[in-house]
C-alpha cells in the first residue's frame, strides 16, 4: 500500500496543486467534482478553484479507492456515502474490501488468460 503524501498546512490549493499532490491529472479532478458530490472547491471571482484541504484529502482517498483497491466510480461513491461505523463488522471491513479488490483483481487475470 502506498504511504499518503503529506499535504502542506494550507486554507487552500489551486488544481495544479492538488494534481501533484495527488498525482492525477486536472482534468481527472475536475471529472472527479461531477462524479463526487463530497469535492466541491470554491471559486475565485476569475473562475479558479480554490480546494480546501478536507477537499484534498477527499480526493486522496478517492485515488486510493479506484487506482489502488480498484472501486469503480460507483463503488467509491458508494463507500463514502456509508457511516464509518454503518456495519456490525466496521473493524473488519476495510480487510474485507482489501480482500475482495484482491480477488476481482484475480478475476480479472483469469478472464484474460482465458481470451487468450
Amino acid at each position: 500500500m502506498n504511504v499518503p503524501p503529506d499535504i502542506p498546512d494550507k486554507l487552500f490549493f489551486r488544481i495544479g496543486e492538488v494534481s501533484r499532490i495527488a498525482q492525477v491529472p486536472p482534468s481527472v479532478l475536475r471529472f472527479w467534482e461531477s462524479e463526487f458530490a463530497r469535492i466541491r472547491p470554491k471559486r475565485t471571482d476569475a473562475g479558479q478553484r480554490l480546494y480546501r484541504k478536507a477537499d484534498v484529502q477527499t480526493i486522496l482517498t478517492i485515488r486510493h479507492l479506484l487506482y489502488d483497491r480498484k472501486f469503480t466510480i460507483k463503488g467509491a461513491r458508494e463507500y463514502l456515502k456509508r457511516p464509518p461505523e454503518a456495519s456490525p463488522n466496521a473493524p473488519i471491513r476495510p480487510v474485507l474490501d482489501e480482500i475482495y479488490g484482491e480477488l476481482k483483481a484475480i478475476r480479472d487475470l483469469l478472464d484474460q488468460e482465458h481470451k487468450r
